[in-house]
């Protein structure tokens, strides 16, 4: 099987000029970059570029069953009903439970309890087991967080034993949802609220949101004297960790959200929060931070700590972490996080060794990438499905067989529903959810695999059938080199937070010319490049992995280029900071040699 797919270069066209018209205050480039986001209405414009909080967050009782979830907590808050809080054992799951903990305690309820399931013994949310626990604990009331959606006969179960269940999710509906007690979902069938893209942290802040506007209207302060902005506004770290995470679209009240919540989570007063920064050196001991945190740091710092602790351990950990008010115990929780995602890191590389060698030992050119290991910890398939997907740009399932199933999970790619297929052949799982980009999945059993991926893959070609299923890398606008300026930047920096459908926009660059070629890095694996083009000013680029020949098949372009060749270059517009020094660098995305 090849190894690295080239993308195919596809620049956006520009608008029409009725756009241009109709936006004529907007600089082109903004113009330009709002139309291809789907960002053509003056009040989405407005929403965009300058996102007011109060203005842009929708009402939460717009949800039709606020009103009877809030009804139903207040009541057992006044009757001292035990309430349990089941979270999910990722960053979304961990942050919504996070949420919710925040909100008991501001009401000083303690008469709460959270349960966070164990990947491996547990697994994907509400099962009956646990069901059974709750009611022999004495729960009366049970709110999921970023699960239970999928949980029909879970929840039936609940409603005999008499525990209520009010569902906080945002995963994909199933054919027939739980007879709930309340369901706060966005995409409910019928459901009135406007924003069907929230995290499930976001979904789960609606709740508590709910619960102080109702609060609100016969009291001045919360039980432990805080007003009801302030602990909203302070919430708002959560929801961002949430949002960027789970890889929600960065768009309408989820972007409002992320982006005042990276305000809040640059000043966070969470403890735990503040030494798992310094675990990962992004403060330092004074408590300054070495660069602002943002959207990307979450993504690649702060996210895949969190979920480390439900891969190698138990999101008890991250979930833990969140919540102290012991600086002791905080030092010692993100030592331990920052520990296990270390052991996440070496595992997975040793886990994608193995899956390669699987995949290239398969000579036939499969269209759907299958693979499979003993025993192998379903912490970290997801991982592996994800590195496969991006190595060979293919749907991918990564199992594990275990004593007597088989679990698995998906990555898709554009142009393949996979949940939405998996729907359609539930007799092969006894258990399964999940988005269309992403799965996780127990067959019924192992002697279904070989008919499973059989199926699969045939359904795969059948709705792909008209599809182009190369990889396609879309650049936004067509530059040189000297437009690239400071105020250029300027403008990017409104688009910010970057994320689902509001990606850092890219530009291609044709007929620069190499006049300097350095391999960087401990293991030299990144390229600066100086070039030009049609002048004399060198600007200074540089490619993160373009000197690394493991990474995805890639070639190492410092041995493939010399000084004079002529290539196109896509790249982002980013900021050098050094020394209190800051100059623009352009980002290699993608290089072409044309001469």
């Amino acid at each position: 099987m090849k190894n690295h797919i080239e993308p195919l270069w596809s620049v956006l066209p520009p608008p029409p000029d009725s756009f241009f018209d109709e936006y004529p205050e907007l600089p082109k480039t903004v113009a330009h970059l709002l139309y291809h986001r789907n960002i053509r209405t003056q009040k989405k414009i407005d929403e965009f570029l300058n996102p007011d909080y109060p203005e842009d967050i929708h009402d939460p009782f717009l949800f039709q069953d606020m009103k009877k979830a809030t009804d139903r907590l207040f009541r057992a808050m006044e009757q001292n009903e035990k309430i349990t809080i089941h979270g999910d054992y990722d960053a979304d799951g961990v942050s919504a439970s996070v949420i919710l903990t925040s909100l008991f305690r501001a009401f000083q309820f303690d008469n709460f309890n959270v349960f966070l399931p164990h990947r491996e013994t547990d697994g994907y949310g509400l099962n009956k087991k646990t069901i059974g626990l709750l009611a022999d604990e004495g729960t009366n009331v049970i709110i999921t967080c970023d699960c239970g959606i999928s949980n029909r006969e879970e929840v039936a179960l609940a409603n005999e034993k008499g525990i209520d269940v009010i569902i906080t999710d945002h995963h994909t509906l199933p054919e027939i949802i739980p007879d709930a007690y309340a369901i706060i979902h966005p995409k409910r069938e019928g459901e009135t609220y406007p924003d069907k893209t929230l995290a499930g942290g976001g979904v789960a802040f609606k709740l508590v949101e709910g619960m102080l506007k109702k609060h609100k209207t016969t009291h001045t302060l919360l039980p432990n004297g805080e007003t009801h902005e302030a602990l909203e506004k302070w919430l708002l770290d959560m929801v961002a960790i949430a949002s960027v995470a789970d890889m929600v679209p960065l768009l309408g009240e989820s972007r409002t959200l992320t982006k005042y919540g990276l305000i809040v989570l640059n000043k966070t007063r969470r403890i735990g929060l503040q030494k798992l920064l310094l675990e990962a050196r992004l403060m330092q001991e004074d408590g300054t931070k070495k660069r602002e945190i943002s959207a990307d740091t979450i993504g690649f710092q702060i996210a895949p700590r969190i979920n480390a602790a439900g891969r190698m351990n138990h999101a008890n950990v991250a979930y833990n972490l969140l919540v102290t008010e012991s600086p002791t115990d905080a030092i010692d929780l993100a030592f331990e996080l920052n520990h296990n995602n270390q052991e996440r890191q070496e595992l997975v590389d040793v886990l994608i060794k193995e899956a390669v060698a699987q995949v290239e030992h398969n000579t036939s050119d499969q269209p759907f990438v299958f693979v499979i290991g003993d025993d192998w910890p379903t912490g970290v398939i997801g991982l592996i499905a994800s590195r496969l997907k991006e190595r060979y740009y293919k749907p991918v399932l990564a199992m594990s067989q275990q004593t007597n199933e088989v679990v698995g999970s998906g990555r898709s790619i554009k142009g393949f529903d996979m949940i939405a297929t998996l729907q359609e052949i539930p007799h092969f799982f006894s258990k399964f959810g999940g988005h269309p980009m992403a799965c996780g999945l127990t067959l019924t059993s192992p002697d279904v695999l070989s008919e499973f991926q059989e199926t699969v893959t045939t359904l795969f070609l059948e709705k792909t059938t008209d599809e182009d299923r190369r990889p396609i890398l879309e650049i936004d606008a067509e530059i040189m080199l000297d437009d690239v300026q400071w105020e250029l930047y300027d403008i990017l920096e409104k688009f910010k937070p970057f994320g689902q459908a509001n990606p850092k926009p890219k530009y291609v660059a044709k007929g620069v010319t190499v006049v300097g070629i350095e391999p960087v890095g401990k293991t030299k694996q990144h390229l600066r490049l100086m070039v030009q083009q049609h002048s004399p000013k060198i600007r200074k680029t540089i490619g993160w992995g373009l000197c690394d020949e493991n990474q995805g098949g890639k070639c190492d372009w410092s041995k493939r280029l010399k000084r004079g060749d002529k290539i196109d270059m896509i790249f982002e517009i980013d900021v050098n900071e050094w020394n209190g020094n800051r100059e623009l660098q352009l980002t290699i995305v993608d290089l072409k040699q044309i001469s």
